[in-house]
């Protein structure tokens, strides 16, 4: 599985060249219209291509993107897929209880997260040391909430709420929750 950090990189990348291109066209419009002297009539042909080719381009973008997300393909065959590690954590009271004071997962499993809520709609996101998001889910009430994850690389992993529950939910965090060893 891709980091997600390497795929926010490369979107990153991509989505700002197109977003340049856009703003390029609406500067070149802008300067054209509002020059000085002769009323500017934009040549339709040629702006009409140019929108053509970023239409082109921005969906072109998302198709070429959709496969560089690292969990797509285990979502696609979740049903064939057996987890390695299994942790049933509940949420209550603005309050993670987990299953260990430190959830230990050797590289390369795969582990699922089930996350039960008995109050609130909550988040489940798992933070890396520098305070980047590994990955994210909503937690919803009387729903099931579970997310399957393959680590690559040793690591240890905060959780933290990723969804407004109150005021209180901003201190929802278990600093050191998972491990993930060689």
């Amino acid at each position: 599985m891709v980091d997600s950090q390497v795929v926010l990189w490369g979107q990153t990348i991509a989505y700002t060249c197109y977003a340049l291109a856009i703003m390029a066209l609406m500067a070149w419009f802008g300067y054209k219209i509002t020059r000085q002297g002769d009323a500017y009539k934009a040549p339709t042909k040629l702006f009409y291509a140019f929108v053509s080719v970023l239409i082109v381009a921005g969906v072109s973008l998302h198709i070429i993107t959709y496969n560089t997300i690292p969990w797509a393909p285990m979502d696609m065959n979740r049903a064939d897929i057996k987890a390695d590690k299994v942790f049933e954590i509940t949420v209550a009271n603005h309050q993670f209880n987990l299953p260990a004071e430190r959830m230990i997962i050797k590289v390369g499993e795969k582990a699922l997260f089930n996350v039960t809520s008995a109050d609130l709609t909550y988040g489940f996101g798992l933070f890396r040391r520098d305070n980047s998001m590994l990955f994210q889910m909503q937690v919803v009430p009387g729903h099931n909430n579970d997310i399957l994850w393959q680590f690559n690389k040793p690591g240890v992993y905060s959780i933290r709420s990723t969804e407004y529950s109150g005021p209180k939910g901003a201190q929802m965090i278990v600093e050191n929750a998972v491990e993930v060893i060689e």
